[in-house]
C-alpha cells in the first residue's frame, strides 16, 4: 500500500518536471508520448525497489512468534482522551526528539516494571495451559496505568499510609510498589502450601499483604468499594496524609457497593479521603459496555455527588502518571473523594474461562510506550528486547522452582477460617 501510494505522488510530481531528451528535439505529441513512457518506467522502478525494501523489513519483523502478535495491535488511541497538563519537573535529559516530561531515570524504571508485570502474567497463562495452575485472571494491558499507580503509593502499615482495596487485575500495582515478589505470585498460581497470601487456597492475583495495608483481594465483584468506606472513615478521624485507594472494573460499577462508596465518601462535612478508580476495558466478562451503560463515562456518576472526576487514557504512561499524581495530591490535601476513570486494554480476555488467548485489535500500551522510548533515544530496540528476554528467563526459572514445592496438606483445610485458628472449629 505504501509503495502504491508513494508512486501516485511520484507520478503527480513528474507532470511538473521537464525531462532532458537527446537530439533531435521532439514535437508536442511525440514529446508527450516520450514523457509518458519515462513516467511508467520511473513508477515501475520505484515500486520494485521500495517493494523489496518493505519485504525485507517485514521479514525482519516476523522473526519472532511473539512479535508477530504485536503487529496486530491497533494504532495509539491516546488522541481520544484529553490531557490536563500539570506543572511538573522537566526531564533530566533534554532532547529535541523527546516529548517526555518525566525524567529518563523514572521512564526506564516504569518500562522495567511494565515488562516484569507483563512477562509474569504471560508465565502464569502458560502455567495454566500446561496444567500447572487451576485458573488464571489478571491485568495484561493495564500496565501503563497500574505501574505509575504502584510507584506513587505511600507504602507502609497503619493509618499514616495508604490503604489498598484492590481487585484481581492489580498485580502490576503491587509489583511496582515493591509489595509482592514474582515467586510468591507464582506460588499462588500453583496453589502450593508456601503461597504467602492464601496458603494455596485462592486464585492467582488474590493477594493479601497486611504489612503494606493491602486488604485481601476477593473474587466477589466490587465489594472492595464498601470496605474502602471503613478505612476512609478511620483515616478521616486520624488525619495525616494517608488515603484509601480502591479500584475495580467498569462492569462492577453496576454493583450496589460502588454506589455506597459514592454516597458515604461525599456526605457534606463528612467527606472521606478515598481515591476511587475505575479501570474501564469496555467489557464485563463477555458483555460489551456500550450495551449496558447509559452514561457516557462511568466517572460522570460522581458529578451528582459533588465528587471531583476525570477520565484519562490509561494506555498512556505519562497521562496516567500525572493524572494519578493530581488525584492523590487532591485527596491527601483536601481529604475529599476523587473518582478517576482510566480507559485501558484487555489483551488476553477476561480470564482462563474465556481461553486466556491473545486478543488482536486491542492497543498494547507496552508497544506504544516502547515506540516512544525508542524515538526519544532513551532505550534502543535491542536493549528493550534484552530486558524482556532477561525477565522472561527469570520468570521461567522461578516457575520451575515453584513447581517442585509441596501442595497443602488436606488436614489444614479448616485453618485460618478465623484469625489464629487451626483445625476444625466446629
Amino acid at each position: 500500500m505504501a509503495a502504491k501510494g508513494t508512486s501516485k505522488s511520484s507520478a503527480s510530481t513528474s507532470t511538473k518536471t521537464s525531462y532532458k531528451v537527446g537530439k533531435p528535439k521532439l514535437s508536442g505529441k511525440a514529446l508527450s508520448k516520450k514523457k509518458l513512457k519515462t513516467d511508467k518506467k520511473v513508477k515501475l522502478s520505484f515500486k520494485t525497489t521500495l517493494g523489496k525494501k518493505l519485504d525485507n523489513k517485514l521479514e525482519k519483523k516476523s522473526e519472532k512468534k511473539f512479535e508477530k502478535k504485536l503487529e496486530n495491535k491497533s494504532e495509539n488511541k491516546s488522541e481520544k482522551y484529553s490531557l490536563e497538563r500539570t506543572t511538573t519537573k522537566m526531564s533530566e535529559k533534554s532532547s529535541g526528539k523527546s516529548t517526555f516530561k518525566l525524567s529518563e531515570k523514572v521512564l526506564i524504571k516504569i518500562h522495567d516494571e511494565m515488562i516484569r508485570s507483563r512477562v509474569l502474567e504471560e508465565r502464569m497463562i502458560r502455567m495454566y495451559k500446561q496444567n500447572d495452575g487451576y485458573f488464571w485472571l489478571g491485568g495484561p494491558g493495564e500496565e501503563a496505568f497500574n505501574t505509575p499507580l504502584g510507584m506513587q503509593i505511600n507504602k507502609g502499615f497503619g493509618l499514616d499510609h495508604d490503604f489498598l482495596h484492590l481487585h484481581y487485575r492489580s498485580g502490576g500495582i503491587l509489583m511496582a510498589m515493591g509489595a509482592a515478589e514474582p515467586v510468591d505470585m507464582l506460588r499462588q498460581m500453583k496453589n502450593v502450601a508456601s503461597d504467602p497470601f492464601s496458603g494455596g487456597r485462592n486464585f492467582c492475583n488474590h493477594q493479601s499483604i497486611r504489612k503494606y495495608n493491602v486488604l485481601p483481594i476477593t473474587s466477589t465483584i466490587e465489594t472492595q468499594y464498601q470496605t474502602a468506606i471503613g478505612t476512609g472513615i478511620a483515616q478521616r478521624q486520624h488525619g495525616g496524609n494517608g488515603i484509601s485507594i480502591v479500584n475495580g472494573g467498569d462492569a462492577g460499577s453496576a454493583e450496589a457497593e460502588f454506589a455506597s462508596c459514592l454516597i458515604w465518601s461525599s456526605r457534606p462535612n463528612f467527606e472521606l479521603p478515598i481515591l476511587m478508580i475505575v479501570t474501564n476495558n469496555q467489557f464485563g466478562i463477555s458483555t460489551p459496555a456500550k450495551t449496558q451503560h447509559g452514561e457516557k463515562n462511568v466517572a460522570d456518576r460522581g458529578t451528582a455527588f459533588g465528587i471531583k472526576t476525570r477520565v484519562i487514557n490509561g494506555n498512556d504512561v505519562e497521562e496516567s502518571w500525572f493524572a494519578l499524581q493530581e488525584a492523590m495530591e487532591y485527596v491527601r490535601k483536601e481529604r475529599k473523594p476523587y473518582l478517576l476513570e482510566a480507559r485501558v486494554s484487555r489483551l488476553y480476555g477476561h480470564s482462563s474461562a474465556s481461553g486466556a488467548n491473545f486478543v488482536p485489535g486491542e492497543e498494547d500500551p507496552l508497544v506504544t510506550f516502547e515506540a516512544k522510548l525508542e524515538k526519544a533515544g532513551i532505550l534502543s530496540r535491542a536493549k528493550m528486547d534484552e530486558i524482556r528476554a532477561n525477565h522472561t528467563q527469570e520468570m521461567l526459572d522461578i516457575a520451575k522452582k515453584v513447581k517442585e514445592e509441596a501442595m497443602p496438606d488436606g488436614s489444614t483445610i479448616y485453618d485460618h477460617v478465623y484469625k489464629g485458628q487451626k483445625g476444625k472449629y466446629f
